[in-house]
């Protein structure tokens, strides 16, 4: 839910960085990295209430653990560097059309851009399916006990 939205305000951006060009207005997107805030406590809670008993139910938990799990022991970054960038965005003459910045925003994307589509589906599934597992395999020891 979260990245639907993401997505569809860069594509957004986009198509409005061209069509106000011919004003002179310039439009950037910022892509963050892991930023330190608490949001992924405000997202995971209400991801699991909601698909509590549904077919979703699995996958948001692996969801939350892949998330958990990505930025153990890589500390997230302060959300005044995003400050900055958007600063430095605002304040520039010709600004770019993207920044990245913090924790792991130019590896991931630049592992987006180099892997096919189907390609970059298949690692972030495996790595959802591989935070299930655990899960699964207490769910049946349990239920063999």
């Amino acid at each position: 839910w979260y990245h639907a939205t993401k997505h569809a305000l860069e594509g957004w951006s986009d198509c409005l960085r061209v069509e106000t060009s011919q004003f002179g207005i310039k439009v950037s997107v910022v892509e963050p990295g892991a930023i330190q805030t608490e949001f992924s406590d405000v997202m995971n809670q209400p991801m699991l209430d909601r698909s509590r008993g549904g077919p979703y139910e699995a996958m948001a938990h692996a969801i939350v653990k892949t998330g958990a799990d990505a930025y153990d022991g890589t500390p997230a970054t302060k959300p005044e560097l995003i400050a900055e960038t958007i600063a430095k965005a605002i304040n520039s003459r010709n600004p770019k059309t993207r920044y990245r910045a913090g924790k792991l925003a130019k590896p991931l994307l630049f592992f987006r851009w180099l892997f096919s589509d189907r390609v970059f589906d298949r690692i972030i599934l495996g790595m959802v399916k591989q935070a299930a597992k655990p899960a699964e395999d207490s769910a049946t020891a349990e239920a063999q006990r």
